[in-house]
């Protein structure tokens, strides 16, 4: 059975509108990149298909999330360590993220009250969102994944 046949069926829509070649490679890293557990950094994800003996090239790579992003399959976030980070947002509900900028831990969580605030403001300004991104910086509390760990709490 394929893989993710929805999101490769969006993505080649998306290919032949915006005139872009439709090849094997990009269709790997799509299927690559909505395998990743986490949020991901291009060159982690070269890595992790070079490791899958995948032949697609860095460029490749960079230039199809690219892609997938402008598709809206993947979203682009960032979160304060000046690199960019992809995670998949294809059929997925929006979500928040704790950052620790010690360790660089990242826990999604959803909150409905976020969520009001986000269409409550929208409606207010006349405004049609289409996604948010929500990223709350601190720092660990739990020692099993920080080195800033505090015992004093």
């Amino acid at each position: 059975m394929e893989k993710h046949p929805k999101a490769k069926e969006e993505f080649t829509g998306f290919l032949r509108q915006q005139k872009h070649r439709i090849t094997p490679e990009r269709f790997e890293v799509l299927d690559f990149a909505l395998d990743y557990d986490d949020h991901f950094g291009a060159d982690e994800l070269y890595i992790k298909m070079k490791m899958n003996k995948s032949n697609v090239s860095r460029a490749t790579v960079y230039n199809t999330l690219e892609l997938l992003t402008q598709c809206e399959i993947l979203a682009k976030r960032h979160f304060g360590d000046n690199k960019t980070h992809y995670e998949a947002s294809f059929n997925r509900k929006n979500h928040d993220h704790l950052i620790c900028t010690t360790c660089g831990h990242i826990t999604e969580f959803r909150s409905e009250k976020i969520q009001k605030i986000v269409d409550e403001i929208s409606t207010e300004l006349g405004f049609t969102p289409s996604g948010y991104s929500f990223n709350i910086f601190g720092f660990c509390k739990d020692k099993n994944h920080c080195s800033h760990f505090d015992d004093n709490g």
